[in-house]
């Protein structure tokens, strides 16, 4: 009587996605040691966001609290959104000098799928920080207040001797 195996796959649009991971975000998650939510409330196309992580217990990063910026390009969610820690982190998915999550580093990103979500990059990143080869890593002095300066605000000067 039903139709046998002939569904077929429903296609949530980018900014209705958009919108249900705000929701979440905004309820809160879990535990409450990782959370996210929009940066601009005026950014009409959600590509900006924030998170944080509470360093999970038995592990250097205990006790501080990481910031990091997402942002959803326009191909969100088929393509993974980039994520940069703005609190410096010494982790080997980190890139040191910008703080960007290296994606060929981070199976998450590497193997993107279009059901994964900015929850699961953050859940993803601190279990990694629980991870053998990071959770004992040398941080920096502070973690939390060795703050990252936002790229679009440098200026770059050259001289030519």
């Amino acid at each position: 009587m039903g139709s046998e195996g002939g569904g077929s796959l429903v296609v949530v649009p980018r900014n209705f996605r958009l919108l249900e991971e705000l929701e979440r975000g905004e309820k809160g998650i879990g535990d409450g040691t990782v959370s996210y939510g929009m940066d601009d409330a005026d950014d009409i196309y959600m590509r900006s966001w924030t998170g944080t992580i509470i360093g999970p217990h038995n592990t250097v990063h205990e006790g501080r609290i990481y910031q990091l910026k997402l942002f959803c390009d326009k191909d969100y969610p088929d393509s993974p959104p980039t994520a940069r820690f703005q609190t410096r982190i010494n982790m080997t998915c980190v890139n040191q000098e910008t703080g960007v999550v290296e994606p060929s580093l981070f199976p998450m990103l590497l193997n993107w799928r279009r059901e994964y979500t900015m929850e699961d990059i953050l859940i993803g990143l601190k279990k990694e920080m629980s991870s053998p080869q990071n959770r004992k890593l040398h941080q920096p002095l502070d973690g939390n207040d060795d703050q990252r300066v936002e790229q679009k605000g440098l200026v770059l000067r050259c001289a030519i001797l």
